[in-house]
């Protein structure tokens, strides 16, 4: 299937790592010269070789998106080198296993630490990228949230955060002017994913037994999903072959979500 990504200018925050470099990766293989942020600077070297490898241009930025500056910085490099920017990839988020299971004992700090990460990080960038969208008439702009941003099981700071980036991308995607000039805003929403250093790696490491029965009641395909298959599904939200998906909150979790919305 041909997706007409081929010389596209892309960024990836977050993309030298977990579902991030996956997706930077899947674009690269599609002809996209891929730019990634990230705040160790290890992975963004093993990144860049691999997508140089592929044959395509490509950045690499330390950077930490919590700060307004750092993500200015960001889009300053990319615009100096490529003077556009096609495709935006709200990737950097987290939060989920941060603070207590006792919601009270849970400092306010989490709650908004974790919000910056997810949301206004995504805003910060989408604002920045939007100008150049605009101006050659197409961009696509995809936020990678959860499905626990679309039903009620994580805990609520990660919950509220991920809803507030499916929120902004189907806010965006309602705008006519944005539409008119070919920009379309949708989110991914994962379920578990199996990712080298996480806690899902810990986890199964220090309580096999449990998580065994975890997979047996929670995971109707009886397996984790892995980084490359939520990256083949945003590659293809990306293309030219979903120009008319616009507002969407796709989960690809094997059937773990319970929500039909």
């Amino acid at each position: 299937m041909k997706l007409g990504l081929k010389g596209k200018y892309a960024l990836v925050t977050g993309g030298t790592h977990g579902i991030g470099k996956s997706i930077a990766l899947a674009l690269a293989d599609e002809g996209c010269n891929v730019a990634v942020c990230s705040r160790a600077y290890k992975n963004i070297k093993e990144t860049i070789t691999q997508l140089k490898a592929k044959g395509v241009d490509c950045i690499g930025i330390k950077a930490d998106v919590s700060m307004g500056s750092d993500i200015r910085k960001v889009m300053k490099r990319i615009i100096e080198q490529w003077r556009t920017i096609h495709i935006l990839i709200n990737n950097v988020g987290g939060g989920g296993r941060w603070g207590s299971e006792i919601i009270e004992e849970t400092d306010e700090k989490v709650w908004l630490e974790v919000y910056n990460k997810n949301v206004l990080s995504a805003v910060r960038f989408t604002n920045l990228a939007i100008p150049f969208m605009r101006r050659q008439k197409w961009g696509r702009v995809v936020a990678i949230t959860s499905i626990y941003g679309r039903e009620a099981g994580a805990r609520p700071w990660f919950g509220i955060a991920k809803m507030g980036q499916a929120m902004l991308m189907k806010s965006l995607s309602l705008k006519h002017y944005l539409a008119k000039d070919g920009i379309t805003f949708n989110s991914v929403a994962p379920g578990v994913i199996m990712i080298p250093d996480t806690g899902w790696e810990k986890a199964l490491k220090e309580k096999p037994e449990e998580i065994k029965i975890f997979i047996k009641r929670e995971l109707p395909l009886g397996r984790f999903g892995t980084p490359d298959e939520v990256a083949n599904l945003v590659v293809f939200i990306c293309s030219e072959k979903a120009s008319f998906l616009n507002g969407a909150a796709i989960p690809i979790d094997g059937g773990q979500s319970r929500s039909i919305l």
